[in-house]
């Protein structure tokens, strides 16, 4: 049961997705950019951590 509910949820996550893009490009585009500024940061914070950790913490 489990598995079914989780291709009905991606099938709904793709209809919608492809929905937006249809309907509207230019807001489906400024979500790709907010998307890969954010997975951008969360790597630039990850590297920074990993910096103050060789660092030894200081």
């Amino acid at each position: 049961m489990a598995v079914n509910a989780k291709k009905a949820a991606v099938y709904v996550l793709v209809v919608f997705v492809l929905y937006v893009i249809i309907t509207d490009p230019a807001k489906a585009a400024d979500y790709v950019q907010i998307g890969f500024e954010g997975i951008s940061d969360a790597a630039k914070a990850v590297g920074d951590f990993m910096t103050w950790l060789a660092n030894g913490g200081e």
